[in-house]
């Protein structure tokens, strides 16, 4: 555990639901329609909403059928993340280790391929992309990765490709009339790298095929190792840049982020050397650093808005549910941090992961309502959140945009 508070939370702010209020009530002091109608978004525009690996609260993440669900429902962005098949080919699965995400466990032809390996100095047991050809991983089909989500999809809807990615996008833009991003992430870059298998390249090839090589184009590229982004501006990627900003956990006694490996710093930060956390890129020095290459930030919402449980006479965490368990359900929201006034000064757009609608993953003062969290970052000026529940995501965007008068 850090016991030092990093940068962000040493000058706290209001809490997030009075600050929004008190902000509201600004804008109506200052008078006039215009004001009224402005949002603390960097450019003013409303927030987005980027659907985290599809709607993946409700189908098998990252398979076309998901992302199909997060279309559908009116996401703005779909995200996938990127890795590297051994012949090559970019996938959409969030883990290079496919035990996690696929029902490969339930193929006997490749139980063989079976082992023990290191990801970014973790030891991980598993069947591993780069260890199957695309035409082998299109036998498998993806499975939930929460166990309080849907099971019976399980194993019906297949892996896919990037490029099966953009042609989806590009089909339900033209069928529906209106722009769909896509929000693809380097996995593990130096891992592949390693391997053999870098991401790099053949992702801007991607891009430069869909005609998608600038600001404007429907797309974000994403990525924890700074190396990757940078190596990729170098290589004339001109589309806008985010980079992902990640802590181990919360200490639910104190509210401080804690930092363990693989999840306290960029894996690329680790082997090259270096000291730092990832807590260092939330400092206005680390924020000025990444504007030096990127153009936005995708922090851990807990960057933001941390959570506290709290403490019965031995110090020990309340149960405030119940339930016999001890959760985030068990803890309040903490005044925010001046994360997004700090990144936005920067000239950083701000688009925290992840947002779901398990009760366990609600803050108390939430009152079991996921619609109260969004509304909470919404309020605070986010540019765009991570979903894994488009929907829900959508209609608390509603209500905030009504209550900005837009």
């Amino acid at each position: 555990m850090l016991k030092p508070i990093h940068a962000p939370f040493r000058n706290l702010r209001l809490h997030p639901l009075a600050l929004a209020c008190c902000s509201t009530l600004l804008l109506s002091a200052c008078g006039g329609s215009d004001d009224s109608n402005s949002l603390p978004t960097l450019n003013g525009d409303a927030p987005l909403v980027v659907a985290h690996r599809g709607a993946s609260g409700y189908l098998p993440e990252e398979t076309l059928e998901a992302y199909s669900m997060a279309i559908d429902m009116g996401a703005d962005v779909v995200e996938p993340d990127l890795i590297s098949t051994k012949d090559g080919v970019l996938i959409a699965r969030h883990d290079p280790n496919l035990a996690y995400s696929t029902d490969v466990a339930n193929h006997p032809e490749f139980a063989s391929r079976k082992k023990t390996i290191q990801v970014d100095g973790e030891t991980q047991t598993g069947w591993f992309a780069s260890d199957f050809t695309l035409a082998e991983i299109k036998t498998l089909g993806g499975i939930s990765t929460d166990a309080e989500r849907p099971q019976q999809y399980n194993g019906l809807y297949k892996v896919i490709t990037f490029q099966e990615l953009i042609d989806l996008v590009k089909a339900k833009s033209a069928a529906t009339g209106r722009t769909i991003a896509v929000y693809p992430e380097t996995k593990n870059p130096t891992y592949h790298r390693d391997l053999g298998l870098p991401l790099e390249d053949k992702l801007i090839d991607l891009i430069n095929k869909a005609g998608w090589n600038s600001k404007t184009a429907p797309i974000f590229v994403q990525s924890f190792e700074p190396s990757s982004l940078k190596y990729m501006r170098s290589k004339g990627l001109n589309t806008r840049l985010i980079q992902l900003i990640d802590a181990d956990d919360v200490n639910l006694k104190t509210g401080a982020l804690t930092y363990a490996m693989p999840y306290d710093k960029p894996y690329d930060w680790a082997k090259a050397g270096d000291s730092r956390l990832f807590s260092a890129m939330v400092t206005p020095a680390g924020l000025a650093e990444i504007k030096a290459y990127a153009d936005g930030i995708g922090p851990w919402k807990r960057y933001i808005i941390t959570v506290k449980g709290t403490l019965d006479a031995s110090g020990n965490l309340k149960d405030i549910n119940g339930d016999g368990k001890i959760n985030e359900a068990d803890t309040v929201s903490q005044p925010a941090t001046t994360l997004i006034a700090d990144a936005h000064k920067a000239g950083l757009f701000v688009h925290p992961y992840t947002f779901r609608n398990e009760q366990r993953r609600l803050a108390s003062d939430y009152k079991g309502d996921p619609q109260n969290e969004y509304l909470a970052f919404y309020r605070l000026g986010v540019d765009g959140v991570f979903s894994d529940f488009a929907d829900t995501a959508l209609a608390a965007r509603k209500t905030y945009l009504k209550e900005m008068g837009r």
